[in-house]
C-alpha cells in the first residue's frame, strides 16, 4: 500500500467561477490512475479553500465568508465519506483569520473526520512567525492533528515576478523553506514541542540551507517581538523535527532531506492532481534512494499511516 499525502480536489462550483486545471474535478479518474500505480490512499485538500491558485484580478482568497468555507468542508467531508478507504482530507484555514474562523476550523476537524489542517506558508506578505498567528498555533496544538504547510497562490515577493510560471514553480517552492526558517527562529517549535508540521514540496529545499539558518541565529540577537519562545538548541535541531513530503522531482533535494531528516521524517507525496508528473516516476524516486527496502516502505506508506493515524 502507498499513501500519497499531497493531493488536491476542488469544489465543483469553483469551476464555474475561476480557471482551474480539469484534473481537479475528476476525482474518480484520479483514484483510478493512482490505484493502477499502487497508490491506495490520498490525503487531499485545498490550499486556498473556496478559491483558486491562479491569478484573478481583484480576487482575495482570504476574504471567504465562514458559511462558504463551511459548505466547502461539508462537500469535502462527503467526498471522503464516499471513498472511505481511498481518500482522507485536510481542513483549510487562514492562520490570521481571527477567532471565529479558528473556532470553526477546530470544529470542522473534530466533527468532519479531517486528519490534518492545511495552511499557507505565507499569507499576504506575512509569515507565520508573527504574533497575529499565536491563536492559530494554540488552536492547532489543542486539536492535535498535523499541519500541512503549503504555499499559497501568491507567496511573498511574487508580485514582482511577471512570469507566472516562475511563481508556480519557483516562488511557491522557496516560500516553504523561508516559512520554516521563520517558524524555527521565532521559536514556534520550541513553544509547541508536540506540534507536527509537514512541509510541502519537499520542504522547499530547506535542508540545503540548514547551516545558514544556524548562522542566522549566531549572527545577531533577534529583533524585539520576533521570538515566541527561547531556543535551547541549534535551529537545525528543531528543523530535524519537521516532516517533508517528496513532491519535488529533484534527486539532490531528496538526498538532502534524507541526510538531514532521515527516512522516518519523509512522506510520499505527488501534488497530483493537479501536477502532471507521472505517478510511476514519483514512486521510483523513492525506490531509488540509497536506503533499505523497509525504509523505502516507511516513506511510501508507514510514516503517513502513523503520523495521520490512518487505521
Amino acid at each position: 500500500m502507498i499513501v500519497d499525502v499531497h493531493g488536491h480536489v476542488t469544489h465543483p462550483e469553483l469551476f464555474e467561477r475561476f480557471p482551474m486545471p480539469p484534473a481537479l474535478a475528476d476525482i474518480e479518474g484520479m483514484l483510478e490512475q493512482k490505484a493502477e500505480a499502487g497508490i491506495e490512499l490520498t490525503i487531499v485538500g485545498s490550499p486556498v479553500g473556496f478559491g483558486t491558485m491562479m491569478r484573478v484580478p481583484g480576487l482575495d482568497n482570504y476574504a471567504q465568508p465562514l458559511d462558504r468555507l463551511k459548505s466547502f468542508h461539508e462537500w469535502l467531508a462527503a467526498t471522503v465519506a464516499a471513498h472511505p478507504a481511498r481518500l482522507a482530507a485536510y481542513a483549510y484555514t487562514n492562520p490570521f483569520g481571527g477567532p471565529e474562523l479558528l473556532e470553526q476550523t477546530a470544529e470542522t476537524v473534530r466533527d468532519g473526520g479531517f486528519v490534518g489542517i492545511i495552511v499557507n506558508s505565507s499569507v499576504q506578505g506575512r509569515y507565520l512567525d508573527l504574533e497575529e498567528a499565536d491563536e492559530f498555533f494554540a488552536m492547532a496544538d489543542e486539536v492535535g492533528v498535523p499541519i500541512f504547510l503549503h504555499p499559497g497562490a501568491e507567496p511573498v515577493g511574487s508580485d514582482s515576478v511577471t512570469d507566472f510560471r516562475l511563481v508556480e514553480q519557483v516562488s511557491r517552492f522557496f516560500d516553504v523553506a523561508v516559512s520554516l526558517a521563520t517558524l524555527i527562529l521565532a521559536g514556534r517549535l520550541a513553544q509547541y514541542p508536540q506540534l507536527r508540521i509537514v512541509a510541502a514540496t519537499a520542504g522547499g529545499g530547506v535542508a540545503l540551507v540548514a547551516n545558514r539558518i544556524d548562522s542566522a541565529q549566531r549572527a545577531r540577537p533577534p529583533a524585539e517581538g520576533v521570538t515566541r519562545a527561547e531556543l535551547t538548541r541549534a535551529p537545525s535541531e528543531y528543523l530535524r523535527e519537521i516532516y517533508v513530503d517528496t513532491a519535488n522531482q529533484s534527486p539532490a533535494g531528496q538526498l538532502a532531506n534524507l541526510e538531514l531528516l532521515g527516512p522516518e521524517r519523509m512522506l510520499f507525496g505527488t501534488d497530483s492532481p493537479p501536477l502532471a508528473t507521472p505517478l510511476e516516476r514519483a514512486i521510483a524516486m523513492v525506490k531509488e534512494l540509497p536506503i533499505e527496502a523497509e525504509q523505502q516502505d516507511r516513506i511510501l506508506a508507514g510514516n503517513a499511516r502513523e503520523l495521520f493515524d490512518l487505521s
